[in-house]
């Protein structure tokens, strides 16, 4: 069973920085790629920033140049740097991993942002 756990969401000022960790259960190297995404109620769900098993990264247009993806391996944890925070930033950040076997992904519990103005 897959578990992935986040942690690392909070209240922040606009401007200001968080830091969320996904702790992935095994091997990362398990999954195609991981990444977060982010949830307002209300509205689809939105991808933020996903990472590849060959280190590649991607994000949304929204936080580019704001955010980072990055991961410790030998950790098996994804992190997500978000700096120059916004209050439309705030929502709940969910952690993903995408199997190499199609069809097979998973989903953190999900860590609440949220950024005041």
């Amino acid at each position: 069973q897959v578990q992935l756990v986040e942690s690392g969401g909070g209240l922040v000022q606009a401007g200001g920085s968080l830091k969320l960790s996904c702790v992935v259960s095994g091997n990362i190297f398990r999954f195609k790629y991981m990444g977060w995404y982010r949830q307002v109620p209300g509205k689809q769900r939105e991808l933020v920033a996903t990472i590849g098993s060959g280190g590649d990264t991607k994000y949304g247009d929204s936080v580019k140049g704001r955010f980072t993806i990055s991961r410790d391996i030998a950790k098996n944890t994804v992190y997500l740097e978000m700096n120059s925070l916004k209050p439309e930033d705030t929502a709940a950040y969910l952690c993903n991993a995408v199997h190499w076997i199609p069809g097979e992904d998973y989903w953190g519990q999900g860590t609440q942002v949220t950024v005041s103005s």
